[in-house]
């Protein structure tokens, strides 16, 4: 077997419940006027979501599962659909697709998703969650998906076509959707209707769903961008780089990392203001992608994975309200012969944390590893699980490793209830028991096709990894598996995953 080489284990601290307890306290105080809390957030009559962090811990456990299935680039000339996975482990239908929504038109390029009010309004009992966002990485439409009528099989409510957006708000190629406190939907995008860079954000109105234009003051759109989160309580929100449409949309060409044109920057804004006051450089960071906030609304700092360069940074205010970076993870590149480049960087793709703000989450998608840090200690977060899920570095495959500082030998592959896993370990989303990971393997269709030309064959899949929240630890479920590859139209590719009661990357607390 592979042993993996990380720091040695140490018992948990208690400062992360020290300040989230404070945050919390503070937030329930702020309720209490208008929403008394009982013993918990579900007996409460009150709006969407749960109180604080902490109670939506003590939430129910996750039934049913939403995530975008994709075919652009797959060959199936075939739309785009939202799939309903049933993970309840007493339902006779465990680990299936309960239900297919298909959208309208082809190639849209479903990506992420949002819901139409969240946490952030939970102080408001005229608010429901009964809406999940789709906006369309390519086509720019943004599709309005009723959950709420019936939760086990969603139906189409709006389409929001590409060229109300492009006309009212000059923006395309949508990402991240998250709902206000003001009860309204806010979507980032990456590009002009051209498909140059451009990092702006369309609003909603969270009711009829009418784009009312950019939440950006004209003119003040970031140079790019990507993935957003806002933290009221300090006046910030904080927007993220991939690269332009034109650039990303048909693969990766090494030679635009030479040209600089992939992002290496955050973006800091007046929430109030809706302006972008400073421009934070990575510290030898490119292509920093997932924004995550600590939970606690009180919060002064968070972290951001940076793709290409396989490293994880951290954020945080400084004593005169400006905003600095440092680096905390660095995932080493791998020395190889039969890839792409000679040096192989993990590609870290998605980062969470739980909800009590004890770990941090990431996927290296091209290494082929899930990790979890105690982050306890934010600026110095020890490695507690590593788990091998697929990736380029298998035995048998065309890559050969010459020299791996943390490996000391390639990684099997993955089968798991008799079948290979095809494609590496990419959006992740944790229970909000922090007790269950689920994992998908699609990234994005064009960059699937380029990396993992077996992935467009053979389709993606979702998996399940046990967390240890006490010591730490990850253990994958070796009977747990949704195979899209056997999708009745044929292989699909399976992205980000949402719960019917949101989750740890939906939901914000104000």
């Amino acid at each position: 077997m592979c042993e993996v080489s990380f720091l040695e284990l140490t018992s948990r601290t208690s400062e992360t419940d020290e300040r989230l307890e404070g945050g919390a306290s503070a937030l329930q105080s702020e309720l209490q006027p208008t929403c008394p809390l009982i013993s918990t957030a579900t007996k409460c009559k009150c709006g969407p979501g749960y109180p604080t962090p902490l109670e939506a811990m003590k939430g129910p456990r996750e039934q049913i599962i939403y995530l975008p299935c994709i075919y652009r680039n797959t060959g199936t000339e075939a739309p785009d659909y939202l799939a309903t996975v049933d993970v309840d482990p007493k339902s006779p239908q465990y680990c299936q697709v309960i239900h297919r929504l298909p959208m309208p038109y082809l190639k849209d390029e479903l990506h992420h998703s949002g819901w139409n009010t969240c946490s952030s309004c939970f102080g408001d009992s005229t608010k429901s969650r009964t809406k999940l966002m789709l906006p369309c990485l390519i086509s720019s439409r943004i599709y309005v998906v009723d959950v709420g009528s019936q939760p086990r099989a969603p139906k189409l409510h709006k389409v929001i076509e590409p060229q109300e957006v492009h006309a009212k708000c000059n923006l395309g190629n949508l990402h991240t959707s998250h709902c206000l406190a003001s009860g309204e939907v806010m979507i980032s995008s990456l590009g002009d209707p051209k498909g140059n860079a451009k990092g702006g954000f369309v609003l909603l109105d969270g009711e009829t769903f009418k784009v009312k234009g950019t939440w950006e003051r004209p003119g003040g759109a970031a140079p790019m961008g990507y993935d957003f989160w806002y933290q009221p309580r300090l006046n910030v929100m904080i927007s993220s780089e991939w690269a332009a449409p034109n650039v990303f949309k048909d693969g990766f060409n090494p030679a635009h990392v030479k040209d600089g044109l992939y992002g290496s920057n955050l973006h800091i804004w007046d929430w109030q203001r809706h302006e972008l006051i400073q421009t934070l450089p990575m510290k030898d960071g490119l292509i920093p992608l997932e924004v995550r906030f600590l939970h606690d609304p009180d919060a002064t700092e968070g972290f951001v994975g940076c793709a290409l360069s396989s490293s994880i940074q951290r954020f945080y205010q400084n004593e005169e309200a400006t905003w600095s970076v440092e680096k905390v993870i660095q995932v080493p590149p791998k020395k190889v012969k039969g890839w792409m480049l000679p040096e192989m960087p993990g590609l870290i793709t998605d980062i969470l944390l739980s909800l009590d703000d004890r770990f941090l989450y990431f996927s290296n998608w091209v290494h082929g590893d899930v990790r979890q840090y105690d982050i306890s200690d934010p600026q110095r977060p020890r490695l507690t699980g590593q788990v091998f899920l697929g990736g380029s570095i298998v035995k048998g495959g065309p890559v050969q490793v010459l020299e791996d500082h943390e490996l000391n030998c390639q990684p099997e592959p993955l089968v798991v209830k008799g079948k290979r896993v095809a494609g590496g370990p990419q959006m992740i989303q944790l229970s909000l028991d922090g007790k269950r990971l689920y994992v998908t393997t699609s990234l994005y269709s064009a960059w699937d096709k380029q990396f993992y030309p077996d992935l467009i064959r053979e389709g993606s899949v979702m998996l399940q990894v046990d967390v240890d929240t006490e010591k730490g630890g990850l253990k994958l479920n070796p009977n747990f598996l949704v195979d899209f590859g056997k999708e009745p139209l044929g292989p699909a590719l399976a992205h980000e995953m949402r719960y019917p009661g949101g989750d740890c990357t939906s939901d914000i607390w104000i």
